[in-house]
């Protein structure tokens, strides 16, 4: 198993039962707010961004803030995390929820979770040398390590109840609506 602990330093320690009784309760309280009211379940997320150095942006999320940044190859700073990077980070980061909430919900335990998202992409499309192919990834590969006591079929069955559930996934394999307004201040 990959371990990411060094990365983890600003991230609680929680012990599994922890985990398990703060899933189990935010599952039921969605439940019961879903079951009371059905448009409870509608969320809005925004972030803010602002251009900065070469082509790097701070966004606000929140309470929170990052720095999005290219490397000196595509005339950044490095001073952050690219975007495509953060596209995958995103993804991974919302398959760790999905598969903890849903090995709860399905009582499939498992210890540790890894997962490394890996893409292609064509910066040929970025640069207008080929208008041919896509601007966006080619491929998305994911790879899950998932150890524990369960047998790999129920892990299977929990990966495809993941990757039905997935919110992040979804923005990845279907098209989302977007609606882009230019304003002059």
């Amino acid at each position: 198993m990959t371990t990411t602990a060094s990365i983890q330093a600003t991230v609680p320690e929680i012990s599994a039962e922890d985990r398990a009784s703060r899933l189990a309760k935010a599952g039921s309280a969605w439940a019961g707010r879903i079951d009371a009211k059905r448009s409870n379940a509608h969320l809005n997320y925004a972030v803010e961004g602002a251009g900065a150095g070469s082509v790097a942006t701070t966004v606000r999320a929140g309470q929170h803030s990052f720095i999005v940044d290219e490397p000196a190859a595509l005339a950044g700073d490095d001073a952050g995390t690219s975007p495509v990077e953060y596209a995958l980070g995103a993804l991974a980061g919302c398959q760790v929820v999905v598969y903890r909430l849903y090995a709860q919900q399905l009582g499939i335990p498992f210890d540790d979770i890894v997962i490394k998202a890996e893409a292609d992409l064509d910066a040929a499309r970025l640069f207008g040398a080929d208008e041919s192919v896509r601007a966006g990834f080619s491929e998305v590969r994911l790879d899950i390590e998932l150890s524990g006591p369960a047998t790999s079929e129920r892990y299977d069955e929990l990966r495809e109840v993941v990757d039905a559930h997935c919110p992040v996934l979804d923005i990845f394999q279907n098209p989302t609506p977007v609606r882009t307004t230019v304003t002059r201040v």
